[in-house]
């Protein structure tokens, strides 16, 4: 059996321990913490968001980290020399998706 690759936020929660309205209020404070997004909304998380989540647990809500501290130490853990931008795609590949989805519902409308 394969092991996921994605989670819903319901999953996360249980897998860490920390209650969904949590998860999401650390997603608007940390640019590292980004789960695909559905077309639907949905979230869907990673293995690599679940481990995040549980160090910002540990951080925030076992050692008393504010989250101000707690981001300082979890972005000091990057690469050095890597901005926390570069995760972002660039203008012109958002500009190329933007053009491709309009395409492929130009072709639903026609089909």
């Amino acid at each position: 059996m394969a092991e996921k690759n994605y989670f819903t936020i319901n999953e996360i929660s249980k897998k860490t321990r920390v209650p969904e309205y949590t998860i999401r209020y650390w997603e608007s404070r940390f640019k590292l913490l980004r789960p695909l997004r559905l077309a639907s909304g949905h979230r869907r998380y990673t293995a690599r968001d679940a481990e995040l989540i549980g160090e910002i647990k540990d951080l925030v809500l076992m050692k008393g980290y504010t989250l101000s501290g707690a981001k300082k130490v979890v972005y000091s853990k990057k690469k050095p020399g890597q901005p926390a931008q570069a995760l972002r795609p660039s203008d012109d590949t958002i500009k190329l998706l933007e053009d491709i989805k309009k395409e492929l519902q130009q072709i639903v409308k026609e089909c």
